[in-house]
This record gives structure tokens, C-alpha cells and sequence, in this order.
């Protein structure tokens, strides 16, 4: 529903209370106010509306959760192994890793912990695979090295001329299945969707500390305000705008948006069980055209790295797919180039143009913190890769800001 009619609904929500109360109401229409209804936001909506007491909204500019990056990407649980032993990324991964599949176990979430494989080809590369081995160890991420003779029985279709480090704790689970979870036990919960209603302004009472405004705008044109004791920015694509409606200019960001194309496969053969990653290349920051698999084991390749201005433009782009042939060749010789084209688009919302992974050069962090001098108000931005797999993770730490 649209911000509009939550609004008549909360009236009447609390004329009912004043009705049956004599204690004092608050005075803001929700606890909590959650914009963006991406996996993350829904996360945290859902962990919010956990407390006892608490009425919360989750504010959405489409018709329905998870229609941009949260949908639109690998789906692949992450094991944490890339990002830094000090950085909120490992920390998160792991801890939400464990949470991701526990949830899915408990709810019959369509998940597979299918593994992974990262394979090298020459003796640069095997290097590469020794470092991730040992920043595994130190973070206690399960990876183990396999012989020549075991990858070639289990994988004879990959190539990994020098090695394979495979991550046992890597999995893939239908994002589409757990938002509709997650959307659902909020609800469930007496949580609040609000669709259809863009952000256009947003108020601080008293720096924060009497609550939020946040207006939005309907279909028809008109605007619609609620307020709430907190807010939570979790706008994904959106979230740099939201965030300079808010903090003062000099606090202001730049928003950088990754596109990246994703490649499908026509053929069943060769078909891997597990997901294949090249090793990382040192000074390129990537982690190559990797083979991941969707539930229903169909092969998807991708995604590449192509900058844009337009995070709306999901229209797929052939200028990288040679050279992405070229890197998907390498550790699957077998496989019918003619039958690999063009899928899907992703964008992932960016803090700069650096790396996603400690390896690159200017690796940035997420960023999950209550902003100074705002009471109440909790920022996230730069939530790409693996916030799918730290969702719940996300969550928990959003509310240990609010009421540690």
C-alpha cells in the first residue's frame, strides 16, 4: 500500500489505543522508519519489529520488495573470503553466512550449499590462492586445497592447471524466496509495508531527538508524511540521495553505480556442481568472470565491471564479452563459446570507484553507522556484495546502534 492509506490505517491504529489506554501515546506515528525494501532493508525492518512495543514501516519507491539490486545479482551465499580480516564486510559475511543458512534450514528457504572452487593456472595465480588459504585460516573460514587426482574425479570439466582451493561453506540460495520470507514475518509481525511512495524530504525534529518526518510522493502527485522515533537509511541504489537530503553539504556524497552484465549458457555440457571461481589477479581487484549456478542448476557467468551514471539502465552490454569468453575458456576449456550471450543486468550501489575486495587497490567498506550529531538515525550506504549473505547480520547490527 502506498504511504498514504498506512497513514489512515495508523490513524485508526492509534484512535483505537486512545481509546482503550489511558496511558500517554506516543507521539510519533512509528518506531521506526525504514526506507528501501531490498533484502537489507526488509532484514532490518523485520529485526526492528522484532521488539516488544515496536511499530514499524518499511518505505519502498517501487510496487514491491527487492526489485533492484537485491534481486539482480549471483545469489550466492558467501563464505568471507576476500574483504579484509578488520573489515565490517568479513565480519558480517561470516557471521551472516551462518545465520543465512540456519534461517533457511529452519523456514525451507530453497538454498544448496553447493561449495566452491577457486582455480589457478600458472604459479602467480597459485600464490594468490595461498594468501586466500591463509587469511581463511585466520578468520576461521573452512577452505582446503585439493590434489590433481580428487578435482580432476569430481570436476573432470574444469581446469586448474596449478591448483584449486575449494571454500566448503559457499552456497547459492532463491533471494526471491527469501525476501518473500522476510516481507512476510515482518508483516506477520504487524510491520507495515509502504509501496509505491518515493522519498522526497526529510525532516529531523529537534536534530533527531523528537523523531523523524519523511514525506514522500504518491502516484497522483499529492505527499504524504509520517513521523517516526528513528530512521533507518537502507536505500541501496538510492541511498547517497537520501543521505544528502539529510546531512548538512559539507557531508554530502557522490553516488558511483557498478553495472554488471551477467552471461547465461544455451547448453547443458559441461556443467560443473559447483560454483568456479578464477583466482584473483593481482593489481586488478576483480574476481574474474566466475561460473555460479541458480537453483534450477543453470549455469550463469558474469558479472562484469561497466561504470555508469544511469542506475535505471539495466539494458546488457555486449562490449565485454569477449574478453569475458576469453576468462571463462581459461578454467572451462570444454565449454561452446556460441552458446554463452547476453542475460541480465545488475547494479551495485558504489562508495567510489575502488575494489569490492581487500585485494584491490582502495578497497572500501561498507558503511553502517549512526551519523553524528543526528539522534536516532542509522545510515547505511555502499551495501553491495556480500550483503545479501550479511542481511541478517546487517540487521542485528543496525539495532545494537540504536539501543546499545
Amino acid at each position: 500500500m502506498a504511504l498514504q492509506r498506512v497513514m489512515h490505517r495508523t490513524c485508526i491504529r492509534r484512535s483505537i489505543q486512545r481509546g482503550f489506554s489511558t496511558s500517554a501515546q506516543r507521539d510519533a506515528d512509528f518506531t521506526h522508519a525504514v526506507i528501501g525494501g531490498g533484502v537489507v532493508g526488509l532484514a532490518i525492518a523485520r529485526q526492528l519489529q522484532g521488539r516488544k512495543g515496536a511499530s514499524t514501516v518499511l518505505i519502498e519507491r517501487h510496487g514491491s520488495v527487492g526489485t533492484e539490486t537485491s534481486s539482480r545479482n549471483s545469489e550466492v551465499i558467501h563464505a568471507g573470503l576476500y574483504y579484509g580480516p578488520s573489515s565490517s564486510k568479513t565480519s558480517l559475511c561470516i557471521k551472516g553466512k551462518l545465520m543465512l543458512y540456519e534461517l533457511c534450514n529452519r523456514h525451507s528457504i530453497p538454498h544448496r550449499n553447493t561449495g566452491k572452487w577457486i582455480v589457478a593456472q600458472d604459479d602467480t595465480q597459485l600464490k594468490a590462492l595461498e594468501g586466500i588459504h591463509d587469511f581463511a585460516k585466520q578468520v576461521g573460514v573452512p577452505t582446503r586445497f585439493l590434489s590433481k587426482e580428487e578435482a580432476m574425479q569430481r570436476e573432470p570439466d574444469v581446469r586448474a592447471e596449478a591448483g584449486v582451493l575449494e571454500s566448503s561453506s559457499t552456497g547459492i540460495i532463491d533471494s526471491h524466496s527469501l525476501m518473500q520470507f522476510l516481507e512476510g514475518d515482518f508483516e506477520d509481525r504487524g510491520g507495515i509495508c509502504a509501496f509505491k511512495s518515493p522519498v522526497v524530504r526529510i525532516s529531523p525534529i529537534d536534530s533527531g531527538r523528537g523523531g523523524w518526518e519523511v514525506t514522500t510522493r504518491t502516484e497522483d502527485g499529492e505527499e504524504a508524511t509520517i513521523t517516526a522515533e528513528t530512521l533507518i537509511n537502507s536505500a541501496g541504489l538510492a541511498a547517497i540521495d537520501i543521505s544528502n537530503m539529510i546531512l548538512p553539504k559539507e557531508r554530502y556524497r557522490k553516488p558511483f553505480y557498478a553495472k554488471g552484465t551477467y552471461y547465461s549458457y544455451a547448453l547443458s555440457k559441461p556443467k560443473p556442481s559447483t560454483l568456479v571461481y578464477p583466482a584473483p589477479v593481482p593489481g586488478h581487484g576483480g574476481l574474474g568472470t566466475h561460473l555460479t549456478l541458480d537453483m534450477g542448476g543453470r549455469i550463469r557467468f558474469g558479472p562484469d565491471v561497466e561504470w555508469t551514471d544511469d542506475p535505471s539502465d539495466y539494458t546488457p552490454n555486449r562490449a565485454n564479452l569477449s574478453a569475458a569468453l576469453d576468462d571463462i575458456q581459461s578454467y572451462l576449456p570444454g565449454i561452446e563459446r556460441s552458446a554463452i550471450d547476453l542475460d541480465y543486468v545488475g547494479i551495485r550501489p558504489k562508495l567510489g570507484k575502488a575494489s569490492a575486495t581487500s585485494g584491490g587497490k582502495g578497497f572500501v567498506d561498507f558503511y553502517i553507522e549512526k551519523e553524528e550529531g543526528l539522534e536516532g538515525f542509522v545510515n547505511l550506504l555502499g551495501i553491495e556484495s556480500p550483503g545479501l549473505t550479511s542481511c541478517l547480520a546487517i540487521a542485528e547490527k543496525v539495532e545494537g546502534l540504536l539501543y546499545k
